[in-house]
């Protein structure tokens, strides 16, 4: 096994435990952190891939925007304990999970039915972004599609955790009366 195989391997290792330490870390602020080293170990993992724009692309976007604004966000609203309602309504988890396994089931079933592109040897060219972006939007146009309304999920999902509870909804109002 050479050096850039056992690079790759660490570096990779490092990425996936990030990325489980975003997922699994119960302080707003150490996700965040975890977020800036995922993105950063990815930037590596783009250089070793000979894609140096992505890996700028990566690094100025992800880590130096977009991990700096959720880090502000953190610190305005706070990081204290979320209180939970799930208590209140017993079926939104089981309803979220019912929506994200038809919506993964009908990703597959686009991506079965939708005839593989042949690969182009010099797509990569070192991540230059004119051959990226016609490679993204004319040969894998649908994958961005579903990306973009991944993301939507994803925004609407994070806009209704973060809404307030209206006074008729909080835990106290009913000890109250």
């Amino acid at each position: 096994m050479d050096f850039a195989m056992i690079f790759f391997i660490l570096v990779a290792a490092l990425s996936v435990g990030a990325a489980v330490g975003v997922v699994t870390s119960k302080i707003a602020v150490h996700s965040a952190l975890f977020l800036l080293v995922h993105f950063a170990t990815l930037a590596i993992l783009y250089i070793t891939l000979n894609a140096q724009f992505l890996a700028a692309a990566q690094v100025i976007i992800y880590a130096g925007g977009i991990v700096i604004l959720i880090l502000f966000v953190i610190m305005l609203i706070g990081s204290g304990p979320m209180e939970t309602r799930a208590a209140y309504r017993s079926w939104v988890p089981y309803a979220g999970l019912a929506l994200g396994v038809l919506m993964l089931a009908g990703i597959s079933l686009t991506l079965l039915q939708t005839p593989a592109a042949p690969i182009d040897p010099e797509a990569n060219q070192g991540g230059v972004p004119i051959v990226v972006g016609l490679t993204l939007y004319s040969q894998n146009i649908l994958l961005v599609q579903l990306a973009a309304i991944l993301l939507l999920v994803a925004l609407i999902g994070a806009l209704l955790l973060a809404r307030r509870p209206r006074p008729e909804e909080s835990p106290t109002s009913n000890l109250q009366s």
